[in-house]
């Protein structure tokens, strides 16, 4: 199974290739090492290990929030204030 070490920004950062058994306790281990982070809190603080798999699913669900209603900034909302007709002559045009 592939595990990724992931940032706190959704971005994987590295990847590996374990047997099934070892599951995200191992990963996690191992991804501690190569980082080289003996305190599980503080490494826990700056990195998320998962499956791609899982991923994959946090990463598609979270884009698609982002472009739909979860928007924080709507800024086609603050456009719609100014009108054609308030705009008009403001460009040189007419």
């Amino acid at each position: 199974m592939k595990y990724v070490l992931v940032n706190r920004f959704d971005e994987i950062i590295s990847s590996v290739d374990m047997s099934d058994g070892v599951g995200i306790t191992g990963a996690t281990t191992y991804f501690q090492g190569v980082k080289q982070m003996e305190n599980k809190k503080d490494f826990d603080s700056l990195w998320r290990v998962m499956t791609q798999k899982q991923w994959e699913v946090d990463f598609k669900n979270s884009l698609q929030n982002r472009q739909m209603d979860n928007l924080k900034y709507k800024w086609w909302e603050e456009d719609a204030a100014e009108t054609d007709e308030e705009l008009s002559g403001k460009d040189g045009r007419g």
